[in-house]
C-alpha cells in the first residue's frame, strides 16, 4: 500500500473576507474530491483571508497511479487563474515507513 500527500500554499486575489475566500476554496477541494477521488480539505490558515492551505491525500496499490494523480492535482490547481500556488510539498509514504 502507498499513500501520497500534496500540500498547497495560496495567495488569493482580491478577497476581503473569510466568507468570500470560502466561496474560492470550497470549489476547489470539491473539483479535486470529484475529478481524481482524491481526499481533501482546507487544512491550514483557516483565520486568514488571503491565504490558504489545501491539503489532498491518495492511497493506492500502485506507486506510479499516485504520482500521476497528484500530478493531476497539481496542475488543476496551479490552472486556477483566481489563486497563486505559493508553494507545493509533496510526500509519499510505502510500506516500509
Amino acid at each position: 500500500m502507498f499513500v501520497g500527500t500534496l500540500t498547497f500554499d495560496l495567495l488569493l486575489g482580491d478577497v476581503h473576507s473569510l466568507k468570500e475566500k470560502r466561496s474560492l476554496v470550497r470549489p476547489i477541494v470539491a473539483e479535486l474530491q470529484r475529478k481524481y477521488g482524491v481526499s481533501a480539505a482546507e487544512v491550514g490558515n483557516q483565520q486568514l483571508h488571503r491565504r490558504a492551505e489545501i491539503g489532498c491525500a491518495v492511497v493506492s496499490g500502485d506507486a506510479g497511479h499516485i504520482g500521476e494523480i497528484l500530478d493531476s492535482c497539481e496542475r488543476l490547481v496551479a490552472g486556477r487563474p483566481e489563486v497563486e500556488l505559493l508553494s507545493v510539498r509533496r510526500r509519499f509514504h510505502g510500506d516500509d515507513d
